[in-house]
């Protein structure tokens, strides 16, 4: 079967964008995964195919209608049933790489690209939609969030990346971030390669890696490496 991504939105227009560029483009038109793009305003209200409204309580800006976006949804998930339903806001839970994984695993994803305000919290509810984040900023919707969490489960699909070990060495694939990268030339303004990448002994490569890794997490992310000391056999 294949990874299928539904996205809904109110800027169809946007996509594929990088999505139909590079390797995860190339797998695109091979059929290796498939992308469709609804919008939201087919299931507007009226005239003008209204989305959204003003907030309850009062405050600034418009809310997306629960009624407008469960229909886009229902619609969604007529052609693509098994696949997660995820509401991309700063709000959810964090984006990781084991999520990445179990989405990549599955039939795909439906991911419905939030603007204004936000989405009346009855259309989450009512729906059971998952809430992701993709960090702690904010966008002017959730495209953006949608094109990243789309091209991290696609490059996880078999025949996508040119070499299928790839990913397996990357930053979080072993709660770890990944060590530093090295290319000719040998030496590039005063700096060389370090010694034990051009050794040839496969260990010392291997050790030197672990211990570059191990070093980069501790300084730069203490919450991936406190996860990491706990989980240490």
């Amino acid at each position: 079967m294949t990874w299928r991504a539904s996205v809904l939105t109110l800027f169809p227009e946007m996509f594929p964008g990088p999505l139909g560029a590079s390797l995860i483009g190339k797998a695109l038109e091979k059929n290796l995964w498939s992308l469709e793009v609804r919008d939201i305003r087919e299931h507007g209200l009226g005239k003008h195919r209204t989305v959204d409204d003003t907030p309850a309580g009062g405050g600034p800006g418009m809310v997306m209608r629960a009624d407008v976006a469960c229909a886009a949804i229902d619609a969604a998930r007529a052609a693509n049933p098994d696949a997660p339903a995820i509401y991309l806001s700063p709000r959810g839970v964090p984006l990781t790489q084991s999520r990445v994984r179990a989405l990549a695993s599955g039939p795909g994803a439906i991911l419905l690209c939030g603007r204004f305000e936000g989405l009346d919290q009855r259309a989450l509810e009512a729906r059971q939609l998952e809430e992701i984040s993709t960090g702690d900023f904010i966008l002017a919707g959730g495209e953006i969030a949608a094109m990243a969490l789309i091209e991290a489960c696609v490059r996880l699909i078999p025949g996508v990346l040119g070499d299928a070990t790839s990913p397996a060495d990357e930053s979080f694939s072993a709660g770890l971030l990944e060590y530093p990268q090295y290319t000719r030339p040998p030496t590039f303004e005063g700096r060389d390669i370090p010694p034990a990448l051009t050794s040839g002994n496969h260990a010392e490569i291997a050790r030197w890696r672990r211990e570059q890794a191990e070093h980069l997490t501790k300084s730069r992310r203490p919450d991936l490496w406190t996860l990491y000391e706990k989980d240490k056999p």
